[in-house]
């Protein structure tokens, strides 16, 4: 009877950890992929690059039965500034919405709020890391959210990031790598 009970509680043990990975939340892009060089098309226009200043085609699955939003993110951390840079934040896209295409760096969707980058500009800003200054990392983020944020419109992008890690369910990332 005890070796019963026990192997029951491994079946379903085993049963959760295959569910749980079946509906993993996943970020995907036709355009950028993880630990792989950027295109000059998603590199910013201005600030001496001369990129296109497309944002990269992004789309997810699996995302928690809770979510009631999502947000996203593009981070660079080795930008020589001390606090790294925000290319682009955008927060409260809707929950049935689980792509967007390439060059849709401004969202338009209803309640959506598109946060000012570190180039002084709302929406998407495109990597231009300091001539010979090497490798950077790119970090696109999609947050599944417990709740639409509210948000001030002049919101910073520490208080952003802030709220949105406050209220994910879950996060992926894909991490682009960039250079001049």
């Amino acid at each position: 009877m005890y070796k019963s009970i026990v192997q029951l509680m491994l079946s379903i043990i085993c049963l959760g950890t295959v569910l749980t990975h079946a509906d993993e939340f996943q970020l995907k892009s036709n355009d950028i992929e993880h630990g792989v060089f950027m295109k000059n098309t998603f590199e910013f226009q201005g600030f001496g690059c001369s990129g296109e200043n497309k944002s990269p085609q992004l789309s997810w699955t699996g995302a928690p039965i809770a979510t009631k939003a999502f947000a996203i993110m593009a981070y660079d951390p080795d930008a020589p500034t001390g606090s790294g840079w925000w290319h682009w934040q955008v927060v409260n896209i809707p929950a049935e919405v689980t792509s967007i295409t390439s060059g849709n760096g401004l969202l338009d969707y209803k309640g959506i709020i598109n946060i000012t980058n570190d180039y002084g500009q709302k929406g998407f800003g495109g990597a231009c890391p300091p001539q010979g200054h090497g490798a950077h990392r790119y970090q696109f983020t999609i947050y599944a959210l417990s709740k639409k944020l509210e948000l001030p419109a002049d919101a910073s992008g520490a208080l952003t990031g802030y709220m949105v890690k406050a209220n994910a369910l879950a996060s992926s990332t894909i991490e682009a790598l960039y250079k001049r």
